[in-house]
């Protein structure tokens, strides 16, 4: 488990020295042809997801990256997540994946347990500033294919301002999920239905296992079945059945012609509910002078079911032709405090110390880092790379919960067909 204490500590408003670097691989990484020069540079190429915000950030930290490493030239490029993984998919099934790629945890046993993935124990990537009990996150049966760049936690973001009219008290995240929902029904209700309390988080995924942790219950259990029952969704999916239709959660119609803002960041909800490390974009997209992070509601107020999530991880492709050219890069990527205060707490809270270190955290990026100490108590360990084909799952699982909102879907029927889906797909893959 991660000590949180620790970890925390060492995240310093100021800079610091950069450890010196230490091989974590063994292997020989240089093959025929693939050293460069400044002359004769070889290129990697190099893809990720996000908004114009991350991509500014990325393009700094690869100017940075060929500054000091004039033998390797980096080609980028960027999409929104649903496309970036239908791309991965289309390149996959071709031999063609990137070089280097921004990596989401879902993904990494499909891609991983197919040998599409380098493992990173043959290249050269220091590790020795992450807590070692974030690497296996990272891992599969003991290799090394994804290397967390960040770290971030699930919250309740709320927008004060849109409060304080109301005459409503701030939360403090200290809630039960019926506290919760009266909350967004007072924001319906005060604001006679001008914001909605919240958007539905039944939809969310990641809620889901929160709950489930919650009540002590894993997602998944470790030969790849499901560990929770079909009452257990119905369960969590009537969570929010009194609240669909009214003022206080916004309808899944209405969230699709808001699209591809947010509820939240378009100024229609005064919450939502998702990873902390999304400050900067909400910011930026609502005008906001502040938005506030509490933890998300728990009926057991001992266990709030949270964890630190690999915000993303840093891969290679199996197939490269330089891999110590993407060794390199993807160690810069997430050791260099350069590249910390290039992307502060926009992935995540930096999982290297020696980014931490090197990262001043001031404003917004406080807020984020503070957040995370401030739940620390309840922290346990993160879950391990999820089974195979849990991508898949995510997303039937958010389509059939927008079909629920919809009313296409009664709760008996949506948990009928999200199951049908999901044992289908584990048989696939057995």
């Amino acid at each position: 488990m991660i000590n949180r204490r620790h970890f925390l500590t060492t995240v310093a408003v100021g800079t610091a020295s950069a450890a010196a670097l230490a091989a974590c691989g063994t292997g020989s990484s240089t093959s025929a042809g693939e050293t460069g020069s400044a002359e004769n540079p070889v290129t990697i190429n190099y893809t990720w997801w996000g908004n114009d915000d991350r991509a500014e950030r990325t393009r700094k930290a690869i100017a940075l990256f060929e500054e000091k490493n004039p033998d390797i030239k980096v080609n980028g490029n960027f999409t929104d997540f649903a496309g970036y993984w239908q791309k991965r998919a289309t390149e996959a099934a071709g031999g063609g994946l990137p070089d280097v790629m921004q990596w989401d945890l879902s993904y990494l046993r499909d891609y991983g347990q197919r040998n599409q993935l380098l493992d990173l124990g043959t290249v050269n990537i220091n590790t020795d500033a992450f807590e070692k009990s974030l690497l296996p996150s990272g891992q599969i049966k003991g290799k090394t294919y994804g290397i967390p760049t960040s770290t971030n936690a699930f919250a309740v973001y709320y927008d004060p301002a849109k409060l304080a009219p109301l005459g409503i008290a701030e939360p403090t995240g200290t809630w039960t999920y019926k506290e919760f929902n009266d909350f967004m029904t007072e924001v319906g209700t005060k604001s006679n239905g001008a914001i909605y309390g919240g958007g539905d988080y039944t939809s969310v995924w990641w809620m889901f296992n929160i709950w489930l942790r919650q009540n002590n219950i894993e997602a998944f259990t470790e030969d790849g079945k499901l560990g929770f029952t079909k009452d257990d969704m119905k369960k969590w999916w009537n969570q929010t059945a009194a609240l669909r239709g009214t003022p206080a959660m916004i309808s899944e119609e209405r969230v699709t012609q808001l699209a591809p803002k947010s509820p939240f960041g378009s100024n229609v909800t005064a919450t939502e509910v998702t990873w902390d490390n999304f400050m900067a974009g909400y910011l930026s997209d609502t005008g906001a002078k502040e938005l506030k992070l509490v933890p998300p509601p728990s009926d057991d107020p001992d266990n709030l079911g949270l964890f630190l999530k690999p915000s993303m991880l840093m891969v290679a492709s199996a197939k490269t032709k330089y891999k110590d050219a993407a060794g390199r890069f993807i160690d810069f990527m997430v050791n260099d405090p350069e590249v910390g205060q290039i992307f502060k707490t926009s992935r995540g809270v930096p999982a290297s110390k020696t980014q931490r270190d090197g990262t001043t955290f001031e404003g917004t990026d406080k807020l984020v880092v503070d957040y995370e100490k401030s739940i620390e108590q309840y922290l346990k360990d993160a879950p391990e790379p999820p089974i195979v084909g849990f991508g898949t799952l995510e997303a039937s699982f958010k389509r059939v919960a927008s079909d629920l909102n919809f009313g296409k879907l009664t709760v008996d029927g949506a948990a009928d067909a999200w199951f049908k889906e999901a044992e289908d797909l584990i048989k696939q893959n057995a």
